[in-house]
Parts: structure tokens; sequence; C-alpha cells
């Protein structure tokens, strides 16, 4: 089965299996005859952002060329800790001594010897992962690293249950390296039933994800690098009737301690564009990499429930335990990123990106979320990082 090219292209009337996504892409600067950025995508971020499009367009083109600052030092071997967008839009770059600050602020980006760090987060983060992993800590919704703050934060939904007392037990020792903070949300894995589909296990058309990326591996064999939880080995995967990959490997497991990534072999004659859409926000866009964005990036992806929503890069190295609605047991995820992205369930595995840099796949979110309020609908998601799965699994990602 050869996918169609009028399918990526289509907008709603189509999905993601080839369209997956494309905010934001850069293109010729100065030529004339190309824009730099997505005309709707501009539109939408000014408005968000309540600022004129000239400054939608100065935003995007200050991140873009304060990142490239940061992989020059980066090439050149600086050791950062990571780097994060502040309120007034300044790339901050934490690092380990001053001698990397004065390289950093040098080279026109704000250095911070960060009072925690990178190495003590990560101990926090191993410990309570561990502590995750012993004994699910169904009344925690999430945990992980945030960088501007310099702190791990919980985020509880049940204080009063005997498993998230143990567990906060644990995070006490780290003292102010640990911050705790009361939600009322309930996270699942989003793959979910409903009438028609996009990407559907065993030609299901009761039950879908969305399709992410095309990866090759050294002999040139072609993969789908999706959300883990779409992915069981052995199960086809169908596009408008048709199968065109099946399951090989996830590293998701209900009730245990999972990494939500898996890749799906593609089916001979079939292929993941390398060019993805935008769900009717303007005309297909090209992939060009996968360089991780700092957190504060804009980031947008494409599903197939809620099309396309764009919003920030919250976070990474997060951790969730995630909701069963089949009444199963919880299961904690490892290694996520946050987001401000809205997402609802059957959007798992669509493609998030940032300008032409491709991220991750969608892995879940809030259990009632609705977006209902166009492409920056107000919401919050978690994916997979892309750069994680690739590595994992020895891929290289298919570029246009």
């Amino acid at each position: 089965m050869r996918i169609s090219k009028k399918y990526a292209v289509a907008g709603i009337a189509a999905g993601a299996v080839l369209a997956m996504t494309a905010p934001v892409t850069a293109q010729a600067n100065g030529s004339g005859d190309a824009e730099r950025y997505q005309p709707e995508m501009i539109t939408a971020l000014a408005a968000s952002l309540d600022v004129t499009e000239a400054d939608a367009v100065a935003l995007l083109d200050d991140q873009a060329q304060q990142e490239r600052t940061l992989d020059s030092l980066e090439a050149k071997g600086l050791d950062s800790e990571g780097a994060f967008f502040d309120e007034r839009g300044d790339l901050v770059v934490n690092v380990a001594d001053a001698a990397a600050r004065d390289r950093v602020e040098k080279a026109g980006l704000d250095g911070r010897i960060a009072e925690h760090g990178d190495d003590v987060l990560r101990d926090v983060m191993s410990t309570l992962n561990e502590a995750a992993t012993q004994r699910t800590p169904s009344g925690v919704t999430a945990f992980g690293v945030d960088l501007a703050d310099d702190v791990v934060t919980i985020e509880v939904r049940d204080a009063s249950a005997p498993a998230t007392q143990a567990f906060l037990k644990k995070a006490e020792k780290f003292g102010d390296a640990v911050r705790t903070v009361e939600t009322d949300e309930r996270l699942e894995a989003q793959t979910t039933v409903y009438p028609g589909s996009e990407m559907n296990p065993n030609n299901n058309p009761n039950s879908w994800c969305s399709v992410g990326y095309g990866a090759r591996d050294r002999s040139g064999n072609q993969y789908l690098v999706s959300a883990g939880h779409c992915i069981s080995p052995d199960t086809g995967l169908y596009f408008d009737g048709g199968r065109f990959a099946v399951g090989d490997h996830t590293r998701y497991s209900l009730g245990t301690r999972s990494v939500d990534m898996g890749v799906a072999r593609i089916d001979r004659g079939d292929s993941i564009a390398t060019q993805v859409g935008t769900w009717g926000n303007g005309s297909n866009k090209a992939v060009r990499g996968s360089q991780r964005g700092s957190v504060g990036s804009t980031v947008c992806k494409s599903g197939a429930t809620t099309g396309w929503t764009c919003g920030e890069i919250d976070s990474y190295n997060r951790t969730v335990t995630y909701v069963d609605r089949s009444g199963g047991p919880d299961t904690v995820v490892t290694g996520l990123a946050s987001s401000s992205v809205c997402t609802e369930g059957g959007d798992s595995g669509g493609a998030y990106i940032s300008g032409d840099q491709a991220q991750g796949m969608t892995s879940g979110g809030p259990l009632n979320q609705r977006c209902s309020g166009g492409v920056y609908a107000s919401g919050s998601s978690y994916f997979q990082p892309l750069d994680d799965a690739l590595s994992y699994y020895g891929l290289t990602l298919n570029t246009h």
C-alpha cells in the first residue's frame, strides 16, 4: 500500500500519517521568493502574545539566533548544563564554573552557575524514579526538572494516599532542591477509542493513534518512530484501510515503569513523508533535522484528533503517572518533555516540531482536556523527545 500524497495536504480531510506536523519552518532569508516563517503561524503567535506580527517575527528570529550562538559554543567545547529562555526572551545557559559563564556572556548570552545544578537534579530524579518503580505513586501526577527554577518539581494530586506519602518522604532528604505543588490533573496515555481513525492497530476503526516520524537504520531499513503505547510487536498499523507498518518494539508496558517510545517496520513500498502538513494552517513544510529546542522555544504538533496546536516547551526529564481508563494499573513513564501544547486522546504518536527541527511524539496529557481554542488553545501535554528515541534505537531521522 503506497500512501497517497493527497493525504499529506488535505488538512482536516486527511490525518497525520504523512502530514504529521509543520509549524514554523525557516526558509531562504532575504531571497524575496520564500517566507522565513509560515504566515498563519505568525498570525497565531502575534494574537497569542498580543503583539504585532512584526514583533512575532522578531521574536522567532531572536530565538533562532540565540540558539545558533549556543550551538556554536557547544561545538567549541562548552559543557553547558541546559538552557532556557527567560521571561525577557533571553537564553540563559547553566554552566558549572565562572570560566564557562564568562565564555557564555562574552558570546552575548546569559550565563548562570546554578545553586543545585545538573548533577544534583539528576541525582534527585534517579532517586525518585527508583522510588516510583518500587511503588507507583498514584497520587503524584508528574515530577521532573524545572530548569529555570533549578529544582525538581513534584505535582501532587492526592497527598493523603499512602504511596504518595512514602514517595514524598524520599524526596524530603533533598531539601530545597525539590518543590511540591498541588494539582487536580489526572493524566492518561493518549491512545483513545473514538469513531474514525488515523493510524489503526489491526485496522480497528474504533481505536487510533497519530503517526510520528520516519527513520532508517544503518542498513537502510525504514521505521516509524512513535509513542511506545501506540506500538505492539507484530501488530499491523493501518492507514485509510491499508497496512503500512508492523510493530517491532516498544518500551511501554502497562503497570510497570516505562519509557514511551517505540518503533514499527515500514512495509516495502510505503514511506513516511519528510514534508509534513499543518492541518489547513498553511502549506506543507520540510523537516531538516532533530536538534532539541531549548526550554521556552515555540513548538507545534500535528495529531489526528486536535490537528495543529502550538505552545512552548516547558521542561525536559519529566516523570509522570498515567492512569488507565479501562481500570488497569497506573503506569510510571520517565524521560518525557512537557509543553503548553494542547492535545487530546488519539493525538498520541503525533509529531512535535520547532522551526524545521523535529522534537518528539505526543505521549499524554490531562484526562478530560478539550482543545477548543484553535491553534493556541490553552492546554498542556507531554511528549517523548525524538532525539532520545533515535539514539536508543540507533536510527537516523529521514529529512527533506
